[in-house]
């Protein structure tokens, strides 16, 4: 561990923690965390020691000029702190870098060791699957945990997922076996566009963290973002008629199976969302797939746009990705990024 400022004291602290690679699709854990940074202007007080957990020919650093002097960022894990105000103001320890190499169980208890010196009381993790969702109905968010008391006090689903894992799913896991309440939230990706980055994936895992803590969570330019997203998508898609044929088919399934889910439950807690937005007291979430297999892509021509396939795959079963969690977010394997700079620290040392 390599500390890079004090610890601070703390007040009623909750860890969010996401990290590139398989469990990000579409950068969309990853850049909701980075939006918390952002916004928050958090502090960062310490990074992993990149040398215990990284391959540095799977995740390079990178060299950059600082004052006329070359120097190394390394990839690694941050920590950082941030300060929600309100009328009960609390914590929160971001965690934010790329999946780990090598030693994931020291990895996740030096993550758990800081958690117990600070006094985390619950861990949040971000995570983003691609699957079988349509880019233009709302992005599906599961909930879950392997804690069946915290399930059915913060209603969320119980994980039943058997198979691989990325280090969500092992450090969800250190958390229950150490005593910390933990729960995931995953995002659902489209498969045929996963690249990043995806603003509409990001804005819903933040949607439904604030009302996981009970917090509301400046959007900055997201909302306009995931609109113009939106629109690009939209405009691609419709330039083949067999992508557009796909979306269609991916609507009505989901249409149809979320027709039931359109409970007043549902409906009072977005105009709650809607309230908290409007500063008014309401009355009274390669990469992890849903199914395992491989996913087609809007993929980069040769000019820099992202393109639709000119084959789109089947439609799978329309219930893949809805309601479900990391128990449809593993399955496939995939890796982060080469040569991303997103997770590296702040530790530099002259070439």
């Amino acid at each position: 561990m390599i500390e890079l400022e004090g610890v601070p004291e703390l007040i009623d602290p909750v860890m969010v923690a996401a990290f590139e690679g398989w469990n990000d699709a579409g950068d969309a854990a990853s850049t909701a965390v980075a939006h918390l940074e952002r916004e928050w202007k958090g502090e960062v007080f310490a990074a992993l020691d990149a040398e215990d957990y990284y391959d540095f020919q799977v995740n390079r650093p990178t060299v950059f000029m600082d004052g006329g002097v070359r120097k190394i960022t390394w990839p690694t894990t941050r920590l950082s702190v941030v300060r929600v105000g309100g009328e009960k103001p609390r914590d929160l320890v971001l965690v934010r870098g790329i999946e780990p190499s090598m030693r994931w169980r020291s990895f996740c208890n030096e993550l758990l060791g800081f958690a117990h010196e600070l006094g985390v009381e619950l861990v949040v993790i971000l995570g983003a699957l691609l699957g079988d969702t349509p880019h233009t109905r709302p992005v599906p968010v599961s909930g879950v945990t392997s804690d069946p008391d915290l399930a059915q006090r913060m209603d969320l689903e119980e994980t039943k997922y058997e198979g691989p894992t990325g280090i969500v799913g092992v450090l969800q896991e250190a958390c229950t076996h150490a005593g910390v309440p933990a729960v995931s939230l995953w995002a659902a990706v489209p498969h045929y566009v996963s690249q990043p980055p995806n603003p509409k994936a990001t804005l819903a895992l933040l949607n439904r963290l604030e009302d996981l803590l009970d917090l509301r969570i400046p959007q900055g330019e997201l909302p306009e973002d995931a609109r113009a997203w939106q629109v690009g998508v939209d405009q691609l898609a419709a330039e083949d008629s067999e992508v557009a044929e796909y979306v269609q088919t991916l609507e009505e399934a989901r249409d149809t199976a979320e027709l039931p889910e359109a409970s007043g439950e549902a409906i009072a807690r977005e105009f709650e969302r809607y309230l908290r937005r409007r500063d008014v007291s309401p009355p009274g979430g390669g990469h992890a797939t849903a199914d395992g297999g491989d996913a087609s892509y809007l993929r980069d021509s040769p000019g820099g746009k992202a393109r639709p396939t000119r084959q789109p795959p089947k439609p799978g079963p329309s219930g893949a990705t809805e309601g479900s969690s990391e128990d449809s977010a593993e399955g496939s394997a995939g890796g982060p990024a080469e040569g991303s700079s997103e997770g590296g620290d702040d530790y530099t040392s002259e070439d």
